[in-house]
């Protein structure tokens, strides 16, 4: 049912009709008061009177055009307001609809989905399709550092050289985020992911080749593998900031980063068993074959934003448009953007600097932990490479669980109230004060056992960073979430080929690895202390240029 600015006249109208026809009155209460879709009550109007189903306030409601009451001869009444039947939840969205959604149409409050509506919605299957991408991506990277084991001792690699080899990939790396984000922003996630994903998947499946032909060929392979896989974040951060809403973003991108973390398992375990069966390139092939098959399903089935997709349904274009912070452009208004981001007065604010520190000693950690902890297994603790690949992986797959509950409680905590900024705060200091301490456990575990649950402690950890800076990004600056990313990408890559290369020179020169983690350990902690002292929840003006 919708409402319009003209509800007042509408009841002193209703009012001459009750004198005339009693019966009529309640007709028309009736008519008014019920409807397929559920209105919730605003609280903070709940001193405001209801009156035939809705509430006696013209500045709580939408104006529309204006109403009218025809009587019939029976004196039944037709009251002035769109109605929608029960199938509204079945009808797709056309071009029109979306239109007049965005200009402002339909409801200022709907009521929350249930959890079945929410699993179903098209926005589950947009996050889902993300969720594989990302798994794709980690997946494809991983799968060299089981594999630099025996290439290492077949061409007698040293392990600073094997650095080298693992952080080729983060040279391409580097390149791609902030012009990738600014693609994003431009031109929307569907496109820029679709050939993201087919580049990567390209690099990935001709690996072997390269390898066979000459280092210099890998090395530019493997760089070839981070430029295109540079993009994949930045899009994630911009679908989803346009694909839910606010009190929606935690959850939605704990499921994408939980495909990330089990490609990251799926890779270290299914490696050497590819490797065992088809040797050491086999992995290599079966990746990139399925990352092509996943590109023919994304350029099909998936849409930049909800305004554009044929699937989605009207209740559910509505919902998401009505709670969004994040307005729909048009392919006009994407043109007439300007083509280089604000750069200086994006840098010129501290909540971009809690940003790029934090995504900075997350990448750090994350790539120490994912090149060399299969090479530490091996070497602290002289278990075979399948034994080390497992107690490598098993951390991911907690990290995939952790971070979707971790999603899951930090949109609690703001539907309940709690800022957005202090809930923030909650779950980067979360995200960076536990494993930090938990890698100084892991320095002190006697077997590989303990050890592993050590770094499945860390990792899993790890996870509540999603919901802090992960999040943020949309939060203080939506319009630019994909370009910001990438700014903060380029730092955290910054930060990981230091830390992949530092690492092994570390343990050539000091002959262990546990100085390196309690290093480390101390880094978490001092970016967690910058965290909470300089990031904001709010959105910050970066278009103003006073």
């Amino acid at each position: 049912m919708l409402y319009s600015h003209s509800s007042l006249s509408l009841s002193l109208s209703l009012f001459s009709i009750h004198r005339m026809n009693s019966p009529s009155l309640t007709t028309v209460n009736r008519q008014l008061s019920s409807s397929s879709i559920p209105c919730r009550r605003n609280p903070n109007l709940s001193h405001i009177p209801y009156f035939f189903g809705f509430p006696c306030s013209i500045s709580s409601i939408r104006p529309l055009a204006a109403p009218s009451l025809s009587v019939s001869a029976t004196g039944a009444t037709s009251p002035p307001f769109k109605s929608y039947s029960s199938v509204v939840n079945r009808t797709r969205a056309s071009s029109s609809d979306a239109q007049s959604v965005s200009d402002g149409g339909g409801f200022r409050e709907m009521r929350e989905p249930s959890f079945a509506e929410f699993i179903t919605s098209e926005r589950v299957k947009v996050v889902a399709m993300l969720a594989l991408a990302l798994a794709l991506c980690n997946a494809d990277r991983v799968v060299m550092s089981v594999a630099v084991v025996p290439l290492s001792q077949s061409r007698g690699w040293r392990q600073s050289f094997a650095g080298i080899v693992q952080s080729s990939f983060l040279w391409g790396y580097l390149i791609s985020p902030i012009a990738g984000g600014t693609l994003v922003d431009r031109h929307g996630g569907k496109v820029v992911m679709g050939w993201g994903v087919a580049l990567w998947s390209l690099a990935t499946f001709l690996t072997p080749w390269a390898a066979e032909t000459s280092l210099l060929a890998l090395l530019a392979m493997r760089m070839l593998l981070g430029i295109a896989e540079g993009v994949a974040l930045p899009c994630m951060n911009n679908m989803i900031a346009r694909w839910f809403p606010q009190t929606e973003r935690s959850r939605a991108v704990g499921l994408a980063m939980a495909g990330f973390q089990l490609g990251s398992a799926i890779g270290l375990t299914l490696s050497p068993i590819l490797m065992s069966q088809g040797g050491i390139y086999g992995p290599f092939v079966i990746f990139g074959l399925s990352g092509f098959l996943w590109v023919l399903v994304w350029v099909s089935a998936t849409s930049s934003s909800p305004d554009r997709s044929p699937q989605i349904s009207i209740y559910e274009l509505k919902y998401i448009q009505s709670r969004s912070s994040v307005p729909s452009l048009s392919k006009n208004q994407l043109k007439e953007r300007q083509a280089i981001p604000p750069f200086r007065r994006l840098l010129s604010r501290t909540p971009t600097w809690a940003v790029i520190s934090a995504n900075a000693m997350h990448s750090w950690g994350f790539f120490v932990i994912l090149s060399w902890m299969p090479i530490y297994f091996k070497t602290i603790y002289h278990v075979d490479l399948r034994q080390a690949a497992w107690f490598s992986a098993v951390p991911w797959s907690m990290m995939a669980l952790v971070g979707y509950f971790a999603g899951v409680l930090s949109d609690m905590m703001i539907q309940s109230g709690t800022s957005v900024t202090l809930t923030r705060k909650i779950m980067q200091s979360i995200g960076f004060v536990g494993p930090g301490l938990a890698l100084i456990g892991l320095t002190m575990a006697k077997t590989p056992l303990i050890a592993s649950a050590w770094l499945t402690l860390a990792v899993g950890l790890k996870a509540f960073s999603h919901c802090g800076f992960l999040v943020n990004l949309q939060e203080i600056a939506p319009q630019y979430s994909g370009v910001l990313h990438g700014m903060s990408n380029t730092a955290g890559t910054l930060a990981a080929i230091v830390g992949t290369v530092g690492a092994g020179f570390f343990v050539e020169l000091v002959g262990s690895f546990k100085g390196f983690l309690l290093l480390t350990s101390f880094l978490y902690f001092s970016a967690a202390l910058f965290w909470n002292v300089y990031c904001t929840g709010e959105r910050v003006d970066f278009d103003e240029t006073s």
